[in-house]
């Protein structure tokens, strides 16, 4: 999921909040709009309905695969075909509320995310549930920028970051309520439908909220002198799958040649995007990404930082779902209720975020230093019968580092981006969170289900040292920023 400016986010391969595009201020003087209260309960809808669908698979993936079959492979695509998708959706998704309007763009995502949930409902094969996962991802990423670009236009500043602020609790309960929800659908079985409810019951939520946008969203004006840059949007989406498809499938298929030469080709065509962009920019285009970001040391550095950070944490998630269900035995419910101190440890610390922000890039190194070593912790208990009671204070304090390190991050980042880069750079970071949340599903992932002669608590082991390694990296990497974000300014040397 992607954030508010000054929120961190609660799952880093989940769900996506997008950072507001670069709006005009509300005017003091002009009257704010009569409706914004119920309009932000609207946005708030259809940001909760997306982030829980951004990770149920993670508790209900192992008993889709025993229905649907498929390789373990089936599991990663759940996760990593949505985050793909909603990587391609987010980079245009915020410039076609400018083209189009935001309301009509937001009632058109959040229709189409009701009905991509319905195709994952009624699929009866690995295949149809992976291309409705990226129907749900592609929609949904047309949905959420809409929402925080409105409420920069609904409310005057004064009432701004008390609305922005209503997103922290909603996004506190998802994260902590949605893996139990998930899994108490799965084990329920409600009218026989096993697994399936998880995604049914985003049709009235979804019908609701798409009646109930058509009512309260205000209607805003297109923006008709942007283009969209659909050819590097493209470029971006090919790079990203060419890194993500064969690291999935590639063990499965015993790393043929053809896996490795589409690694190495990724590179080309990311290339091929930064000459394109490069080139849009200088024939006074629109491009996707704003090359002016790339020669500040803020924004380069969040790159980064993030990239390897976004890789591990949802990584982590995805592994311990899976080892808590295939190597320890628990039930979907079980595991749901074993990861929420992990949740509770990213509200506290986010919560914390409020007395320690002032600190800058020390937070996000304290942060960095919590989950490294509770990581270690985790890797060094787990094991055959292991008590979920054991694991909660690791996975509490997993938690707290993990919001310890995004809390400052788009801070940092942003501090030192234009008014006219803002955009830009909002959608550069979501689609970044998102890619590397599906580039770490596919790694850890893979290292996960490579375990040698069947023994999962060995490979949950070897893929739990890799994320240490991963957050220790980000440690080193976080240099890279500026102490606070007052210096974000400063060039790239």
């Amino acid at each position: 999921m992607t954030t508010t400016l000054d929120m961190p986010p609660m799952e880093a391969p989940a769900a996506a909040e997008s950072l507001p595009e670069p709006l005009t201020e509300p005017s003091p003087e002009l009257s704010p709009y009569k409706r914004r209260w119920p309009a932000l309960f609207v946005i708030l809808a259809g940001s909760v309905m997306e982030l829980l669908d951004a990770t149920v698979t993670n508790i209900a993936g192992p008993t889709m695969r025993a229905d649907l079959g498929g390789g373990s492979s089936m599991i990663q695509w759940l996760g990593a075909a949505y985050t793909l998708a909603m990587t391609t959706g987010l980079l245009t998704g915020g410039r076609l509320g400018d083209i189009v309007g935001r309301k009509r763009m937001f009632v058109i995502g959040a229709a189409g995310f009701v009905i991509g949930s319905l195709l994952c409902a009624v699929s009866v094969s690995p295949e149809t549930v992976i291309a409705a996962r990226m129907v749900q991802g592609l929609f949904g990423a047309a949905m959420i920028p809409q929402g925080l670009g409105m409420m920069r236009e609904m409310f005057p500043p004064r009432e701004l970051r008390m609305a922005f602020s209503a997103f922290g609790p909603v996004m506190g309960l998802s994260a902590v309520g949605g893996p139990i929800l998930a899994g108490w659908l799965v084990e329920a079985d409600l009218l026989g439908t096993g697994w399936r409810m998880i995604f049914l019951i985003n049709l009235p939520i979804g019908l609701v909220t798409v009646l109930a946008a058509m009512r309260f969203l205000p209607a805003t004006r297109p923006i008709r002198a942007l283009t969209l840059d659909l050819p590097g949007a493209v470029l971006a989406s090919l790079g990203s799958l060419m890194i993500v498809f064969p690291l999935v499938q590639g063990r499965e298929q015993g790393w043929p040649a053809w896996a490795f030469a589409m690694m190495a080709a990724s590179a080309a065509v990311f290339a091929l995007f930064g000459w394109y962009e490069s080139r849009k920019n200088r024939r006074g285009g629109d491009p996707l990404i704003a090359p002016s970001l790339f020669r500040k040391r803020s924004f380069v550095g969040g790159m980064v930082t993030g990239t390897i950070y976004f890789c591990a944490f949802s990584g982590f998630s995805l592994v311990f779902n899976l080892y808590a269900q295939y190597g320890l035995g628990y039930s979907p419910l079980k595991a749901g209720l074993a990861g929420v101190p992990l949740s509770l440890g990213m509200v506290l610390g986010m919560g914390l975020m409020q007395v320690v922000g002032k600190y800058g890039r020390k937070v996000l190194h304290v942060g960095a230093a919590i989950m490294t070593i509770a990581v270690v912790a985790f890797l060094l208990l787990i094991g055959p019968g292991v008590n979920p009671w054991l694991l909660a204070p690791v996975l509490l304090a997993t938690g707290l580092g993990s919001a310890l390190i995004m809390g400052p991050y788009f801070e940092i980042t942003l501090a030192g981006v234009e008014p006219h880069e803002t955009g830009s750079a909002g959608g550069t970071l979501n689609a970044l969170q998102q890619a590397g949340g599906a580039l770490g599903v596919a790694l850890l992932g893979t290292v996960f289900f490579g375990a040698a002669d069947g023994d999962l608590t060995a490979s949950a082991r070897n893929t739990f040292w890799m994320v240490a390694g991963m957050i220790m990296l980000t440690f080193v990497v976080a240099f890279l920023l500026p102490k606070q974000a007052r210096e974000g300014t400063e060039p790239v040397h």
